[in-house]
């Protein structure tokens, strides 16, 4: 036997110190067998539940991932073709997107999703045009989108109002089209407060009118239909940078405007705007009258092609042939053209202008006196042809 031997025991530790142990009884390994039992028990259960946990979380994502792909497939939408009435705006340039929010926030429609699935899936849905439209409540995608896309739904609300027309003719057309009283309108005009006019306006509406197309709300009041148009002006005036632009010329807001509508009233087609403008810009340099009787017509309210001498005498800030310079503010409603011009006058030594065939819309000009007579007498000459011009 070698020393290795003499401390070599299956039962106790070889590198223990001491006297070596006596290998354990049969009572004790039954108890360290049972422990070890216990502990591989106690592991398979760990894991089984563990595996468990996971199968259920894992197994409640998989409902809810379902759930949540067959909303996107199948977003929620009512059915039928709804009950009730409800006017819905359509914005210009609204997309599918823009739409589907309006519709569900009037509650049209179930969700922005099933009308968007609708609309881009419907050729059509381009054609939509802007404006108000009679809708019923708690409608099918399907059925939204048919009425969208007939004719018969829109509200017969649109409305064109042209350049060039004064704020009382502006509320005739408007009285006309929606039936309420033109005196609630001038109501309006007497009290603009919280409109948005600009404050160069002064309070006053005419020359903020702007002309264009218009869809009325059907619901809609005067002060709201009037403030409509005010946004529009103050849109254009915005993106055009009329007050900047005004700043280089060397003229205030106002006066763009005033100078714009004189060139509107008295301009027959658009390329005689720029002409017109210079005219105005040449006489009031040279100290001159503007002597325009459209300014006198405003004044007396009138439209008429025949001026006579007892007109140019009414007593008015407006009447151009006692006053120098421009009137106190617009005469009427310019469009963009007007207004550019006002800004970009031609390039000329015009000092007079001559509508010598109104039926025509011809507007020659002269830079002599002498020439200005030569187109009076052409303008008398239609007059006799047109008496009741």
């Amino acid at each position: 036997m070698n020393d290795l031997d003499l401390f070599s025991d299956p039962y106790g530790d070889p590198y223990e110190e001491g006297q070596p142990q006596e290998p354990p009884s049969r009572r004790d390994q039954r108890r360290a067998r049972k422990r070890q039992k216990r502990r591989r028990r106690s592991g398979r259960a760990a894991f089984l539940f563990a595996l468990a946990f996971i199968v259920a979380v894992f197994g409640t994502a998989g409902v809810f991932g379902v759930a949540i792909l067959d909303n996107r497939l199948h977003p929620p939408d009512y059915s039928g073709s709804g009950t009730g009435n409800v006017t819905v705006q359509v914005k210009d340039g609204a997309s599918g997107a823009v739409i589907a929010a309006t519709l569900q926030e009037h509650r049209v429609v179930k969700s922005t999703r099933a009308f968007v699935k609708v609309y881009n899936a419907e050729t059509r849905a381009s054609s939509i045009q802007p404006g108000f439209y009679q809708m019923r409540l708690q409608m099918s995608s399907k059925a939204a989108m048919a009425l969208l896309l007939d004719p018969k739904s829109r509200a017969g609300n649109q409305i064109s109002i042209p350049e060039g027309k004064r704020a009382i003719e502006v509320f005739q057309l408007l009285s006309k089209k929606t039936g309420i009283p033109v005196r609630d309108f001038q109501a309006v005009a007497k009290n603009t407060g919280g409109l948005g006019l600009p404050s160069y306006a002064g309070g006053n509406l005419e020359g903020f009118l702007y002309p264009g197309r218009y869809d009325l709300d059907p619901n809609g009041s005067a002060r709201k239909i009037v403030q409509q148009m005010i946004d529009a002006f103050n849109k254009e005036a915005s993106s055009s940078d009329l007050e900047g632009k005004a700043k280089e010329a060397g003229l205030s807001p106002l006066k763009v405007l005033t100078l714009a509508s004189l060139a509107q009233a008295e301009g027959g087609k658009p390329s005689d705007l720029p002409k017109i403008s210079r005219v105005i810009y040449n006489r009031v340099k040279a100290g001159m009258a503007l002597q325009f009787d459209t300014t006198v017509l405003y004044a007396l309210n009138k439209r008429t092609l025949d001026v006579r001498n007892r007109d140019l005498q009414v007593d008015s800030p407006y009447n151009t042939y006692k006053h120098k310079g421009l009137p106190p503010g617009p005469i009427c409603n310019p469009g963009p053209d007007a207004i550019e011009a006002a800004l970009s006058p031609a390039s000329g030594d015009w000092l007079y202008f001559v509508a010598t065939d109104p039926t025509h819309k011809v507007t020659k000009f002269a830079s002599t006196d002498a020439e200005r007579q030569k187109l009076e007498q052409e303008f008398r000459e239609w007059q006799k042809k047109h008496p009741n011009g």
